[in-house]
């Protein structure tokens, strides 16, 4: 190993004792299943913001996203558009009346737990499809995190990318078995600091050691004409392929309302009226972000030339801090790559086995275990979704904007619209909760599997309107939700709306 790697290496090594030592400090201080799994309610505005939104914002945003603005230009500005919106959206629709919901929900601590008790359905089949879904949906999502770390550290220290994967797994695996939501919390608290600047300073070094604006718009529009064009097909294919590119890209901002472990975010923060803070704090950390991971996949097709070494666009963010970087200021922001990787793997390690304990094991096997018990349930099955996301993701040429791409779409068709209309539609039932979960979650499966022309649409498109579809003629024609539940829905909506939210 090289002077330089060494020193990279200390830098990773003195970043990832601090966040095990996090994973320690909470270990001593989660007595409660509801600790484990929603840190009590007690997250104030900045750490419920940024630690929503590095969830978020896994290891594609500084693999995924600026590689595909590598390869295709300013039209990969269209994903960062689509997310933008659906971020604010998600904080101005769904984080108040959630929170509310939950609370008042005999203090639910799961997506499936809330779902059940808004309905009255307990025990039934929602809970099973909605743990299903978790399961299968987080295992693809949480390969693709350490899909990322298998290639950052093959990539800085030159592992055989198995064993790279295998380091990067186990860090987190590691502080998220020991402290669970709220050393998830608190940690991704610290790595959304760090990516920020990273995300921010890095491209603008690129655009500065590159001659500055016009000289990147010269050099790469030379070998690349339309490499500028937001409304271009790298194919050069218009008309019905544009558009269907175009909605596609956007269409990632209708995941928002499904994910469980950002949607968790809403229901552990402290207050209701912390959330237009939070929701502040986390609009300028998504669109600083944003901008910048676009910025350094465009900047690094002119800094690092068309022709990207070892061919992976993906790495294009790691290949640029190597080479602009002395080892120890490039140990940082690669450490920003790891923190992207880690804060979103650890929330989506949580989530899914709160949904084994909670929505299995409590649920179906030991309906009386102890709160000590189900704890360790937990932890043991974060141990075991890790093994399981480590097989997924064993093969180095698996994309991670892909793999996070089709876990993105699964989680917004089954869950987004049953979250939304349950929020903001008093006539929804519990019919057409369970056949909008399964519409949306099959649709996106199915439609996955499809090729060529309507097919190539971002499989979220049809998911999310076909479950939308499902959960209003379902619940139509159905007998309508009892007294009992209609006058929780309108205290919930008052309640909301002196929070800012507006009517219901």
């Amino acid at each position: 190993m090289s002077a330089e790697t060494t020193r990279i290496a200390a830098v990773f090594l003195f970043y990832l004792a601090g966040m095990l030592a996090i994973g320690v400090f909470f270990f001593r201080r989660t007595e409660s299943v509801s600790d484990y799994f929603l840190g009590e309610r007690s997250l104030n505005k900045w750490v419920a913001a940024l630690s929503a939104q590095a969830s978020d914002m896994s290891g594609w945003l500084l693999l995924g996203l600026p590689g595909a603005a590598y390869v295709s230009g300013l039209a990969s500005a269209w994903i960062a558009i689509g997310l933008a919106v659906g971020t604010y959206l998600n904080w101005r629709l769904v984080a108040t009346r959630l929170r509310i919901y939950t609370a008042v929900s005999e203090d639910t601590i799961t997506l499936t737990d809330y779902l059940e008790y808004r309905f009255r359905a307990t025990g039934g089949p929602l809970r099973i499809i909605s743990a299903v879904f978790i399961l299968v949906f987080f295992l693809i999502y949480t390969s693709s995190g350490f899909v990322a770390g298998g290639k950052l550290f093959s990539a800085v220290f030159g592992f055989p990318y198995t064993a790279a994967l295998i380091v990067g797994a186990f860090v987190v695996v590691s502080y998220t078995f020991l402290g669970g939501f709220r050393a998830v919390c608190w940690t991704d608290f610290v790595q959304a600091t760090l990516m920020f600047f990273a995300i921010l300073i890095v491209p603008i070094m690129a655009v500065v050691l590159s001659g500055g604006p016009a000289a990147i718009i010269a050099s790469v529009s030379a070998a690349a004409p339309h490499f500028f064009e937001i409304a271009y097909l790298k194919d050069g294919l218009g008309g019905i392929g544009l558009w269907i590119a175009i909605i596609s890209s956007m269409a990632w901002g209708l995941g928002y309302f499904g994910q469980p472990h950002i949607l968790v975010r809403f229901m552990a923060i402290r207050s209701p009226r912390d959330i237009a803070g939070a929701r502040r704090i986390a609009i300028v950390w998504v669109l600083v972000s944003l901008a910048g991971a676009v910025l350094a996949g465009i900047a690094g097709r002119a800094y690092l030339g068309p022709g990207l070494a070892g061919g992976d666009a993906e790495k294009v963010f790691i290949l640029m801090v190597q080479e602009m970087l002395p080892a120890v200021f490039a140990g940082v922001f690669l450490a920003a790559i790891l923190a992207a990787i880690m804060s979103t793997a650890d929330s989506q390690l949580l989530v899914t086995t709160s949904a084994i304990t909670e929505d299995i094991y409590k649920a179906l096997v030991r309906k009386n275990a102890s709160e000590n018990e189900l704890v360790w349930v937990g932890r043991l099955s974060v141990v075991g979704v890790a093994v399981l996301a480590v097989f997924l993701a064993l093969n180095p040429d698996s994309s991670v904007l892909e793999l996070v791409a089709y876990a993105w779409a699964g989680f917004g068709a089954a869950f987004g619209p049953a979250i939304l209309f349950s929020l903001f539609w008093r006539r929804m039932t519990h019919g057409g909760a369970l056949a909008g979960l399964v519409t949306g979650g099959l649709t996106v499966l199915i439609w996955k599997q499809l090729e060529g022309g309507l097919f190539d649409v971002y499989e979220i498109v049809p998911g999310f309107l076909f479950s939308a579809a499902a959960i209003i003629i379902v619940s139509i024609a159905g007998p309508p939700p009892g007294a009992e539940i209609l006058d929780e829905f309108t205290a919930v909506a008052d309640e909301a709306a002196r929070c800012g939210t507006g009517t219901a």
